[in-house]
């Protein structure tokens, strides 16, 4: 029998085109992927964010009934949690650079992290298909029970919701395992413990978290889906503790598996701005992992209000505070690390500083929540908003754009537009805190969260109508972002250094070619570019 040639201009598409991505096992296809999935959850999550914000703009606002409205911002929280945060600080950069800093050719298990893609994709549908047949009113983002039981959340959609939070389980922990055996066994000859690059530290350190912290949200999970259809027991009446037990148990460390990859971008962004090592560098490698460690004594300061014992909430309350600790020791790392350095004051570093300004408010505002007093005034209110967007928009979000502006370069050899990129930093960070510092105020003024209108007369009408003009200026910078980045095609030529950076992503080509390395780099210090341009000025 004849054999069948197939064309190359055939071939070629296979590679390279639709079926080139959709079947591709290279970890930096993978890792585009994950970022424009979770981006586009972003645009949606934020268009969500918009409404809620429309419907509170005034007393007694009727742009949404008030059913829609829970579900709203119930989703608005899942999508921003679930499917951008985590995906693209841990999915997307991760799987795009955790290779290329550690001088590997792929990922451990490349067929494995394109399952875990794709599953985390499904499931993302699957959470949004639930927000269709609209059940998810009362429960929250928390599912916290009863609310979460059928007695009070009948309808499909509620059990399709845990169903996709089960599937994202699945596909954080397969990729975590991914990671662990990447950077243990995959990093390039002299890449010692002391060497491997601060992101890598951070994501070494996250994907431990979500193996050590995602079965326990599983399980509850599981055991809340067969009470639902199963006529189990697991959350009865006298047992709804328990469920916020596990919830809170993994996450809480969900606030720092979405905070570390941010921490561990900055603490690659700053050092190269500022044409300076990193300030106390096995300081900031100590701290990552007592963070990582000290994440899972502190869930119980969510349940200060829910009858623990006195003794354990003084307990936690403690350990709250402690962790403020290894954190303060990062800021001021990184601030010693800008502190007479060569500033090069472009979009990437302005949104590091950005990432400081913003961030340190949160962590003040949660130490504050810290205290069991204070906790209990302001529990439920607005001011637990503003602290958790203090933390996660202005941690989290920040260095997503930070390491967009960083490595966009790298991931698609052209530059972004440079006055385009400051003027998206300064309507974000001036939008960012017109939205959200005034919830401060209304959190003490008394307005309690997840409420869909409220009479005039209570003084909450000016901080209202500044946060929602604060949050179209968020959208704002994000359209001139969007912007931004369609302009990439015609944008200056990248090279393969645009920054002078200090490790090995920046040794190869711009796009870097499909087997990142020809020969396996040698590392012999913790800036191995760096070391190598001063040997040989001319690199």
């Amino acid at each position: 029998m004849a054999s069948i040639s197939i064309p190359i201009p055939l071939r070629d598409y296979a590679k390279n085109g639709v079926l080139g991505w959709l079947a591709t096992v290279d970890h930096k296809k993978i890792g585009i992927m994950y970022m424009v999935m979770s981006f586009s959850f972003f645009i949606a999550a934020g268009l969500m964010a918009l409404l809620i914000r429309l419907q509170l703009a005034a007393p007694n606002m009727q742009v949404v009934d008030p059913n829609t409205y829970n579900q709203l911002f119930t989703m608005h929280g899942s999508v921003m949690i679930f499917l951008f945060t985590i995906p693209m600080l841990v999915g997307g950069f991760g799987n795009y650079f955790v290779p290329l800093m550690i001088g590997a050719r792929d990922v451990a298990f490349p067929r494995l992290n394109a399952f875990s893609f794709w599953i985390t994709l499904g499931a993302g549908l699957v959470m949004l298909i639930g927000f269709v047949f609209g059940a998810r009113s009362d429960a929250a983002w928390t599912a916290y029970v009863p609310y979460s039981t059928k007695s009070f959340s009948p309808t499909v959609g509620m059990d399709i919701w845990l169903i996709g939070i089960i599937l994202l389980g699945i596909g954080s922990t397969l990729g975590a395992v991914n990671f662990l055996v990447t950077v243990y066994s995959m990093r390039a000859p002299g890449m010692t413990a002391w060497r491997i690059p601060m992101f890598v530290w951070a994501m070494a350190t996250t994907a431990v978290m979500v193996l050590l912290a995602t079965p326990v949200l599983t399980a509850a999970l599981i055991m809340l889906v067969a009470d639902r259809n199963f006529n189990t027991q697991f959350f009865t009446a006298n047992r709804v503790q328990l469920w916020q037990h596990m919830f809170w148990f993994y996450s809480h460390p969900a606030v720092y598996i979405m905070i570390l990859p941010a921490m561990g971008i900055i603490s690659e962004i700053i050092p190269v701005f500022s044409r300076k090592p990193l300030f106390g560098l096995r300081a900031v490698v100590i701290s990552t992992v007592l963070i990582g460690l000290l994440g899972f004594t502190t869930w119980v300061h969510h349940m200060f209000v829910s009858g623990v014992d006195p003794a354990i909430e003084r307990f936690f309350m403690f350990t709250t505070m402690v962790i403020a600790v290894p954190t303060g020791v990062k800021v001021f790392n990184w601030l010693a690390t800008l502190w007479g350095g060569s500033l090069n004051l472009k979009t990437p570093l302005l949104m590091c500083i950005g990432f400081l300004a913003t961030f340190v408010i949160g962590g003040i505002s949660g130490v504050m929540q810290a205290s069991i007093p204070l906790d209990q005034y302001v529990h439920n209110s607005y001011f637990v908003v503003a602290h958790f967007h203090y933390v996660l928009f202005g941690g989290s979000v920040f260095g997503i754009f930070a390491a967009l502006y960083y490595w966009g370069p790298k991931i698609t050899g052209r530059m972004f537009d440079e006055k385009l990129g400051k003027l998206h930093f300064w309507l974000m960070m001036i939008g960012f805190n017109v939205t959200f510092f005034p919830m401060h105020f209304l959190g003490l003024q008394g307005m309690p969260r997840r409420i869909a209108t409220y009479d005039p007369g209570r003084g909450w009408e000016l901080g209202n109508l500044v946060s929602t003009i604060g949050a179209f200026l968020i959208a704002f910078s994000v359209l001139i972002f969007i912007i931004n980045a369609l302009k990439l095609r015609q944008g200056e030529r990248a090279g393969d250094d645009p920054w002078e950076g200090n490790t090995l992503e920046w040794s190869v080509a711009s796009p870097p070619p499909e087997y990142n390395f020809l020969e396996i780099p040698t590392v012999e210090s913790d800036r191995p570019l760096f070391d190598a341009r001063m040997r040989t000025p001319h690199i």
